[in-house]
């Protein structure tokens, strides 16, 4: 699969360039920075995001004016430019769309449109948004950003960027010099930091899905969650990660953008057996049996409830499958090592803050695999895992403490570079295994 790259013209006679992926209902990526068509296309991990996101829908992303293919030789961008530029695309491609902010500029773009045109409009997905750009920074803050990008460019956030690999940070690093000239990458940043669209939401009144991460350092956490609270038809999604780096989480983000519209992606045979790569988590209460006889039925069902009400969060956020529950723990798969180990951290973060004021501890070990279980449907239809990469992540998770998670070396190896930290905890033997399996505690507490 390629994009095709057409060409369309403002209503204010300048040239944008656009590319069209995919089969499916029309998505506009909207264009909140300057980019490259491209050469996004060319770096492998961006044509990876790109595709994930295009998959079961009609992608259409472009270069804003002053970026990439468009038009360089311009005046100037401006919230009111970038608002042309999208109308213009649009129109090309034909009405109605789902319209995609993925952060920056594109956010108040895009809510703009949608409140002028809402016939063109059938959703909206907002991530890393906001309402008003001056409340994301003190004004002599946000001055001196502007000045040292129209010096320098944008300053790539190290903090934002650990998940990623060395070859992806050159890869962000690279497109961002390449794309446009620091003037009007200062110029998005001066119309980003002064939008206003606070009197916005209560004319947005199709579906919309706002995306936030908790460790979004560009736009903050409460600004996403301020402005889900004001949309009257809206689905909030907070999830553990930088929602300014969406293509660090584009599992999650882009599996909770197909639930939203509605989109299935054939990721296997509905029936029969399959064979592809998970990674497992195992989760066990500690003392769950003693926690039981001590508490008498009632009460101990009335804490299952709250570990399966926590555990079933985390899972929706880090983009996990629950294959099955046994009362006192789960089996979960994900489809990368991160989003299982974040899932993982997530837990034992939670049931820590829920251990600090409760009256009755939670306590729960995890364990965490990757291989190739073997995928069957049962007589309901419903997806079970089996095979030697389960029985392995049971064992590990025995082997875990009260309040740990220990991971296998091949989880280790498939996270290297993203930032975690591990310790080496030895081999052991486990039980039905021939050769010895090295473990790691995953080192998940601040301090």
């Amino acid at each position: 699969m390629d994009q095709d790259i057409s060409f369309c013209t403002t209503s204010d006679g300048v040239t944008i360039a656009y590319a069209t992926l995919g089969d499916g209902p029309p998505v506009v990526y909207v264009c909140g920075w300057p980019g490259h068509l491209q050469m996004e296309w060319d770096t492998e991990f961006s044509r990876e995001f790109i595709t994930e996101l295009g998959a079961g829908v009609k992608l259409v992303r472009y270069d804003m004016r002053g970026s990439g293919l468009s038009d360089s030789d311009i005046e100037r961008v401006s919230l009111e430019s970038s608002i042309l530029d999208l109308a213009a695309v649009i129109d090309d491609v034909g009405p109605p769309v789902t319209l995609m902010s993925l952060g920056f500029l594109a956010g108040p773009v895009a809510m703009t449109y949608a409140s002028k045109y809402p016939d063109y409009v059938t959703s909206l997905i907002l991530s890393s948004a906001f309402l008003r750009g001056p409340d994301l920074g003190d004004e002599e803050r946000n001055q001196a950003l502007i000045a040292f990008i129209r010096t320098s460019g944008f300053p790539i956030d190290i903090n934002t960027m650990r998940e990623g690999t060395e070859k992806q940070f050159r890869g962000v690093a690279q497109i961002q010099r390449e794309s446009a000239s620091r003037e009007v990458q200062a110029q998005v940043a001066e119309a980003m930091l002064g939008a206003d669209v606070s009197d916005l939401p209560d004319k947005v009144t199709m579906p919309a899905l706002v995306i936030h991460g908790r460790r979004d350092r560009v736009v903050p956490f409460k600004h996403g969650r301020a402005l889900a609270s004001r949309l009257p038809n809206v689905k909030f999604f907070p999830f553990e990660g930088a929602s300014s780096a969406p293509w660090q989480h584009v599992d999650v983000i882009a599996r909770e953008i197909r639930s939203f519209l509605g989109v299935e992606v054939q990721t296997r045979p509905a029936t029969g057996a399959t064979v592809d790569v998970h990674t497992i988590l195992f989760t066990d209460i500690e003392g769950s049996t003693a926690l039981t006889e001590r508490l008498g039925d009632a009460a101990s069902r009335e804490l299952l409830r709250e570990h399966e009400r926590i555990t079933r969060e985390a899972l929706q956020q880090h983009g996990g499958s629950e294959v099955k529950t046994m009362g006192d723990g789960f089996i979960a798969s994900f489809p990368s090592a991160t989003n299982g180990l974040e899932c993982a951290i997530a837990l034992q973060s939670a049931f820590a803050k829920r251990n600090e004021s409760a009256d009755e501890q939670l306590m729960i070990r995890v364990g965490l695999n990757a291989g190739e279980p073997i995928a069957e449907d049962d007589p309901s239809g419903r997806g079970d895992l089996f095979g030697t990469t389960i029985n392995l992540t049971a064992r590990i998770c025995a082997k875990a403490e009260a309040g740990e998670i220990l991971a296998s070396n091949v989880v280790r190896e498939l996270v290297a570079g993203k930032g975690f930290l591990f310790g080496d905890r030895g081999e052991f033997v486990a039980k039905g295994f021939e050769d010895p399996v090295r473990i790691y505690e995953v080192r998940w507490r601040s301090s």
